[in-house]
């Protein structure tokens, strides 16, 4: 439940601040009633691909079984992962001129392309949170049935009014989180459930290598704990479960497992380099 609530929530606020930067650029335009409607028509049909990509991703994954199945599920983990990493990468990077590339962006599609411009914007900017949402909620909710995948969906609808009540915080107030402090530790988040989402699919892959024929040092290395800790932090239940949910915590890791979470950190940490603080101009 909280890993899809944090997903929603997160994914929501961006998309949210992307079309208030829009919605408030148009304001300023002539005719801005009517670009408005183009504005939001573009983000409906944003949501209804979005919408796509999530039917065919689950129609795709119910036509598998077996094997075929796991792969499957492994790789969209994998991938939720990475572009988790680009995504936070992207936003590190730009954040501090999102607002002033997004009015270029509409400048020059009003030129050339009048109101259809300012729709394919916004559709594109939509799809784009709508369909990474969709990857990341697939990737974390695959194992998930019955009692467990309610919960999952009752946290990715409190994570869209969660999503609701931050925007509307963030405009109205600054004195208890502004906009740069926000997306720091929704970044910090983000990370820590890709190196989660990470684990849970190198998790797929190694049950599915363990079926096939290898020498014993590569059995050991994929299938035997390093160690247990379980009796300290067990990872099923409790604030141990919360940790392996959010961060790929394992309490008996295998080498393979603990491999390539340490390159994960690694490669997050020389990417990832400090920057300059830099304000995220609020879409007002």
């Amino acid at each position: 439940m909280t890993q899809s609530m944090f997903i929603v929530w997160r994914e929501s606020v961006e998309a949210l601040l992307v079309i208030g930067i829009l919605q408030a650029w148009v304001g300023r335009q002539q005719q801005a009633s009517q670009l408005l409607r183009y504005v939001w028509a573009g983000a409906a049909l944003g949501l209804l691909l979005s919408g796509v990509l999530a039917g065919l991703i689950l129609l795709a994954g119910e036509a598998m079984s077996g094997a075929a199945n796991e792969w499957f599920q492994a790789s969209l983990a994998l991938v939720a992962s990475l572009l988790i990493v680009q995504m936070v990468g992207w936003m590190h990077r730009n954040a501090g001129t999102l607002k002033q590339d997004l009015a270029r962006h509409a400048d020059q599609r009003l030129s050339r392309q009048g109101g259809l411009g300012l729709l394919v914007l916004a559709l594109l900017a939509v799809s784009r949170e709508g369909s990474e949402t969709v990857v990341f909620l697939y990737g974390a909710g695959a194992r998930l049935q019955g009692a467990q995948l309610g919960l999952f969906a009752v946290g990715a609808i409190a994570g869209l009014t969660l999503a609701l009540l931050t925007v509307s915080l963030l405009h109205s107030s600054r004195r208890f989180i502004s906009w740069p402090r926000f997306f720091a530790i929704s970044e910090a988040i983000l990370l820590l459930l890709g190196a989660a989402l990470l684990v849970s699919g190198i998790e797929r892959v190694a049950g599915q290598l363990l079926g096939m024929d290898w020498p014993d040092a590569v059995y050991r290395g994929i299938g035997e704990a390093l160690w247990d800790s379980s009796a300290i932090l067990d990872d099923g239940h409790g604030f141990g479960g919360f940790l392996a949910d959010f961060t790929g915590y394992r309490a008996s890791p295998s080498a393979l497992t603990l491999l390539v979470w340490l390159c994960y950190w690694g490669v997050v940490a020389g990417w990832l380099r400090p920057r300059k603080a830099q304000d995220l101009p609020c879409p007002t």
